[in-house]
């Protein structure tokens, strides 16, 4: 019986000292776990993608291409904690937000590329030069295909045409005949836009710079033409007017054709580079 419980009370001392090892052991783990480094919380983390706010358009980019010019507004607001942000946080401009896309694009291509149709190079030199993009301005100007000193001013075109009927009677127009596509406006001008198309004959030049006629008429009688022309040179309609009268058989010089001549028109378009 001594025996017995000698050897019971020996395996119940063995069993304590086990678990304190035990527990030594969970405490030091725990505190190894407690000292190693661990990764920072998504909440405290710097965002990778930004959004941008600019004249009510958004855009999403990131912090790396608002950084790739150091000395630009883009790169001085991102690390200015006063810009103004709207109400969800997001980077607030003032500015033209449609225009903002091709300030995007330089930042992300260090190039720019613009469509075809684009015309408004100066609006676009000006917010470059807002956001401190030298960069990016000059190469507006140069893909400017307007030069940049070139005069101001207004042209009028007019052309006088008739209508042609169907014939047997029918009411539908088949096409229309421009008989002469008028020009007004200073000489200097005219000449600038329609070049050797321009027939002077009626009124041939005096010597005087600024000369303004009402008297030149076009070698052609595309009016598609003309309105092409004027486009190229920076030209754009700002006001047009038409008029228009039924002539009777009886009005028609002898020899003309009368299904041609059924309605005589009159149109006047106002042309304006700025």
């Amino acid at each position: 019986m001594d025996d017995l419980a000698g050897f019971l009370r020996r395996v119940k001392f063995e069993g304590r000292a086990g678990g304190v090892g035990r527990r030594e052991v969970g405490q030091e783990g725990r505190a190894a776990a407690t000292l190693r480094p661990q990764p920072p919380a998504m909440a405290d983390a710097p965002p990778e993608v930004l959004e941008l706010n600019v004249g009510g358009v958004h855009y999403a980019t990131t912090r790396e291409t608002l950084l790739l010019e150091p000395d630009s507004l883009p790169a001085a607001a991102l690390n200015d904690p006063d810009h103004p942000r709207d109400a969800r946080g997001r980077i607030f401009f003032d500015r033209d937000g449609v225009l903002f896309r091709y300030v995007l694009d330089y930042l992300r291509d260090g190039g720019l590329v613009l469509p075809e149709c684009f015309r408004e190079h100066k609006r676009l030199a000006r917010e470059a030069k807002h956001y401190r993009l030298l960069g990016l301005e000059n190469a507006v100007r140069e893909a400017d295909p307007r030069p940049p000193n070139r005069e101001r001013g207004c042209i009028t075109v007019g052309y006088r045409g008739s209508f042609a009927f169907g014939r047997d009677g029918l009411a539908d127009v088949k096409f229309r005949k421009l008989s002469r596509i008028l020009v007004c406006g200073k000489v200097t001008l005219c000449r600038d836009v329609f070049g050797e198309t321009l027939n002077e004959s009626r009124d041939p030049d005096h010597g005087l710079a600024d000369r303004y006629t009402s008297r030149f008429f076009l070698k052609h009688s595309f009016i598609e033409q003309a309105f092409d022309m004027l486009q190229e040179q920076g030209f754009k309609l700002t006001a047009s007017c038409g008029s228009g009268t039924a002539g009777g058989a009886a009005e028609l010089k002898p020899g003309v054709d009368s299904e041609e001549n059924r309605w005589n028109h009159y149109n006047e378009f106002v042309f304006v580079r700025e």
